[in-house]
């Protein structure tokens, strides 16, 4: 029956720890006839396979980092750059990260960089903000620790220090993707495959060619390691030692990711239901699962102690649904024993927790007070079409590339690097390979304590399960959101690759087309073997030229405009000046010069969005007086127009700035399908270019060059004309 399966299976965990430890030698060696005969040669040779992958695993993620520091100097000219230069490669929200990583280092004490940080005034004008919280700046606290507590002020400069750190992190996030496929396939040449297949879709698996200090470039190394020790936590038959220490790195893991990045609860919803979903088909140890939902509850508790009082970890979907969870499995554990009843509340299982976690999350909103994320569900009322809007900063969002729907050259590139075919084969496979064992438990056929390869059932492996459950998941959020191929694609290669080679998968294949002319065992065998080979000799062939050729080829990165406006702004603006200007350039702004800004480039705050639209008003069609007032309300001194945004030319008529501007504004009248712009003022950026009244009565220029033009903003203003 179904729910003894489930009883047999809670009680595996104890077990495999005592009486597979306990196990007298003599029944081992019944159990293998091989460790019986050469117990020293069994040994030597499994610990020479550990060994090797280890050391397999470690080159590869250490080869990557040295890839990427490589690309990154031949990109930019690191070396060869002043500091100015360097700090300008740091764009958008890039550049404020680095910049309050500047500032600790600056600080007198680290304890007083933390208290300036926490109680920032310097930064925004008007505005007192606890940056830590608002900008999730640990791994910057951590990076500045790090840097002087290891003496590296006289060896290394600040900038190496902290890109190394993310390089570095990089390269652990490769090598946690080996060791997964690694303990899926049981071979380490799937872990070559799968670094072999990221470093050539690297445009589609990161992006820490265009944003280094990005949030999920700390945080996604270790989700990456914490869906490792997942991976081997829930294989069957594992020893005490290895499930203790796939538990602890789990732990530790889970809570670093939750402090390191914002919408990491989001991620781990995900994995939530994934986990979820394998539990309630009783097709993994209840109690390793409800374990890892503790971690999640242990993580989210102390995340929001030491996260000032997080308010939006209290609100997210994931402490909900571990709730509902947890309180659903007393309850069914206090249920009578009954055959009828137990089978009855399987069926309603999954209806009763997502009832209990919806209810609990809407009370927890209603009476706990949070403003973060809300623009996140009207952004996705209007990407479902379940509402329109003209609301700028939500257009402005509906148009980023990033969340778009991805393109077709994302697979055109991953069917070119052959990636997708595979990726497709394989999880079709897996997928029947579950439905056929999930149909087995809902007929009372208990699971198999061991697989074997003969059995051709990998769809009984609850590692395994996840994973086709997990990559399904983040599959279909990447065919909504093209920004979400970067949590996606990683693991496309990590299940591609465990899946051409693993034996079992090709058996599995086998056992269904029944082959009779060839033994399926060797067949399978031979070819985890060689398809794995002769896509890798491909791979060779046809992508190490390309990678060589970007690591010999010198790319010139050079912006002489940006570096002339920051050179002139710490030479002539008054130290108390406050600039305002698009948040993209505030950020680099901020970061070069250190002067005080009107808006940054945040999404996550109510009022900053509201500021950022309101400034992005001097690329609209509105008057002089309207325009000076907004500057004003935020105590700017200075404006920097950018010649790029009010003469832009982009390639989707609508998605441009001030085209968004002009819609909110009510600047654009539709008649029969075509747009008409309409205002009685011209648009501003341009109209003050052309110096004459009432442009020069609040706006006097005193700098530009080829890209950029700064007027002061003045404080007692002529109408002379």
């Amino acid at each position: 029956k179904m729910s003894s399966g489930a009883a047999d299976l809670r009680q595996r965990k104890k077990q495999n720890c005592t009486e597979s430890d306990k196990m007298a030698p003599e029944e081992r060696n019944k159990e293998n006839p091989k460790l019986g005969k050469s117990p020293k040669y069994m040994l030597i040779q499994r610990f020479a396979k550990l060994f090797f992958g280890c050391l397999a695993a470690v080159t590869s993620g250490m080869m990557y980092a040295v890839y990427l520091s490589t690309y990154h100097e031949r990109k930019f000219w690191f070396s060869s750059r002043q500091e100015l230069e360097r700090e300008i490669t740091f764009q958008g929200d890039s550049a404020i990260y680095y910049s309050f990583y500047k500032e600790l280092l600056k600080a007198p004490s680290f304890e007083r960089g933390v208290y300036e940080l926490t109680h920032n005034n310097k930064t925004i004008s008007l505005k007192t903000i606890n940056a830590v919280q608002q900008m999730t700046l640990y791994p910057e606290l951590i990076a500045s620790v790090l840097y002087q507590a290891s003496g590296s002020e006289e060896v290394i400069e600040p900038v190496y220090f902290y890109i190394g750190i993310v390089f570095g992190l990089q390269g652990i996030y490769v090598t946690a993707l080996f060791v997964t496929s690694w303990v899926m396939s049981g071979t380490w040449l799937a872990g070559m495959l799968t670094v072999a297949w990221f470093i050539i879709n690297r445009t589609d698996t990161t992006r820490i060619d265009y944003s280094i200090p990005s949030r999920e470039n700390w945080a996604l190394p270790y989700f990456a390691c914490q869906v490792a020790a997942l991976t081997g936590y829930l294989k069957k038959n594992l020893n005490c030692s290895a499930e203790k220490f796939c538990y602890l790195l789990v732990n530790a893991s889970t809570y670093t990711f939750v402090m390191m990045w914002e919408y990491s609860h989001y991620l781990l919803f995900v994995q939530a239901v994934s986990l979820f979903l394998l539990d309630s088909f009783a097709l993994a140890q209840t109690e390793k699962v409800h374990e890892v939902y503790r971690i999640y509850l242990f993580s989210l508790i102390v995340g929001y102690l030491l996260q000032f009082e997080n308010s939006a970890l209290l609100v997210s979907p994931l402490l909900s649904l571990v709730v509902a969870l947890m309180l659903s499995k007393s309850l069914q554990m206090n249920m009578k024993k009954s055959t009828f009843v137990s089978r009855l509340l399987k069926i309603m299982y999954i209806y009763l927790v997502l009832t209990v976690a919806v209810t609990l999350n809407f009370l927890l909103k209603m009476f706990i007070p949070h403003k973060e994320n809300e623009h996140l569900l009207k952004f996705i009322e209007v990407k479902l079409g379940l509402n329109t809007t003209k609301n700028f900063t939500m257009n402005w969002l509906l148009c980023q590339e990033s969340l778009q729907s991805p393109s077709q050259d994302f697979f055109l590139r991953l069917t070119q690097s052959s990636l997708l075919p595979f990726y497709i084969l394989v999880l079709i496979i897996c997928f029947f390979s579950v439905t056929q064992v999930i149909f087995r438990r809902i007929c009372g056929e208990p699971l198999k304590e061991t697989v074997k390869l003969e059995d051709g059932r990998i769809g009984e492996r609850p590692e395994i399960v996840y994973h086709v459950i997990h990559t399904i998941l983040l599959g279909c959020l990447a065919m909504c959101l093209e920004g979400m191929k970067y949590l996606w694609t990683p693991y496309v290669c990590m299940l591609a690759a465990f899946g051409v080679c693993s034996p079992e998968l090709w058996m599995t294949l086998f056992k269904w087309l029944r082959l009779k002319a060839v033994h399926p065992i060797l067949l399978a065998l031979i070819l985890s073997m060689a398809v794995p080979t002769i896509i890798g000799f491909s791979l060779w062939k046809e992508f190490f030229p390309r990678i060589m050729t970007e690591l010999t080829e010198l790319q010139e990165f050079y912006d002489p405009d940006t570096v002339e406006l920051m050179t002139w702004i710490k030479r002539q603006a008054p130290v108390a000046a406050v600039f305002a200007g698009s948040p993209q350039l505030m950020g680099v702004i901020k970061l070069c010069t250190g002067w005080m800004v009107s808006s940054l480039p945040l999404y996550n705050d109510d009022d900053l969005l509201k500021r950022n639209e309101n400034i992005y008003q001097i690329y609209s069609k509105r008057s002089a007086e309207d325009i000076y007032k907004i500057l004003t309300s935020y105590k700017a001194n200075f404006l920097v127009i950018e010649d790029s945004i009010c003469n832009e030319v982009g390639p989707v008529r609508g998605c441009r700035v001030k085209d968004l501007l002009d819609i909110a504004n009510g600047h654009v009248v539709c008649e029969e399908g075509d747009n008409y712009a309409y205002s009685k003022y011209g648009r501003f950026c341009h109209e003050i270019k052309m110096n004459y009244s009432p442009y020069v009565n609040y706006f006097t220029r005193v700098y530009w060059n080829r890209s950029y033009f700064v007027y002061r903003i003045n404080t007692v203003i002529s109408f002379q004309s």
